[in-house]
């Protein structure tokens, strides 16, 4: 199992990965984000002719998304901000307190201002703008969840996902779910590879940032009740995508 990049999502990889709190909601609600902006991306923004689309914006409608996010979301996958002007990928490396290494990765139409934008917090919070990519490395992250009411057996599907190329995986959810770790240039086509071979729904994939095993720093309570705390005022700013750390 890759450590590094905790994440609070249910199902989402959990203590190994670490991205963030999307927009301060649900878990069952920030699992709908990333097939959004999959679908939106692979198969364009007009929900008549993009099918899967059109099925996970029900299903996020059903869940109660709220309409901004589905907007916002909807839009990214396509590389332009909801009034459509062109969107750029930035980041953000800094020391958090208490003493954590961070990525912070925006997606926006004004990078100046949501750079400056996040100094200021970055800096309000007692947080340090430094370089802290060398603590990280990045690797490809696909989801599947299992059909029907099968499970995901963890020695029936290791030796399929480690020919197909995968580095690493682990199955969660009460075996309802698996992630699957692959070297970013890789990660598209051993997401349909596997999907095929093990017959499981792939819900999403993308390039994350994860920890290496020897940056990783263990918190305590009171440390990661703080450290919540801030993850959740950065995460306020909407040009946030995902806050990649080295906590565990």
């Amino acid at each position: 199992m890759i450590g590094g990049e905790k994440q609070r999502e249910v199902a989402v990889g959990t203590q190994h990965t670490g991205c963030c709190q999307k927009y301060g909601k649900p878990p069952f609600l920030r699992l709908l984000w990333g097939p959004l902006l999959m679908h939106a991306a692979g198969g364009g923004g007009d929900l008549n002719s993009n099918a899967e689309l059109s099925t996970i914006l029900a299903q996020a409608k059903k869940a109660g998304l709220p309409k901004d996010i589905i907007e916002r979301s909807i839009a990214k996958g396509k590389g332009v901000s909801v009034g459509g002007l062109p969107l750029e990928t930035v980041t953000l490396e800094a020391m958090l307190p208490p003493s954590i290494s961070a990525i912070i990765e925006c997606q926006t139409d004004n990078k100046n201002r949501t750079l400056g934008d996040l100094r200021h917090l970055v800096k309000n919070a007692g947080g340090t703008v430094t370089p802290t990519s060398h603590l990280f490395e990045k690797r490809g992250r696909i989801m599947f969840d299992a059909q029907g009411e099968s499970k995901v057996d963890e020695e029936q599907v290791m030796e399929t996902v480690l020919e197909a190329g995968g580095l690493d995986m682990d199955v969660e959810e009460e075996q309802r779910s698996l992630t699957v770790y692959t070297e970013p240039s890789q990660t598209a086509s051993i997401a349909q590879d596997l999907a095929d071979l093990l017959g499981l729904k792939l819900r999403s994939y993308e390039i994350v940032w994860v920890a290496r095993p020897e940056s990783r720093v263990e918190m305590d309570n009171l440390s990661d009740e703080n450290y919540s705390r801030l993850d959740s005022i950065i995460e306020e700013d909407s040009s946030v995508q995902a806050v990649y750390h080295n906590a565990v």
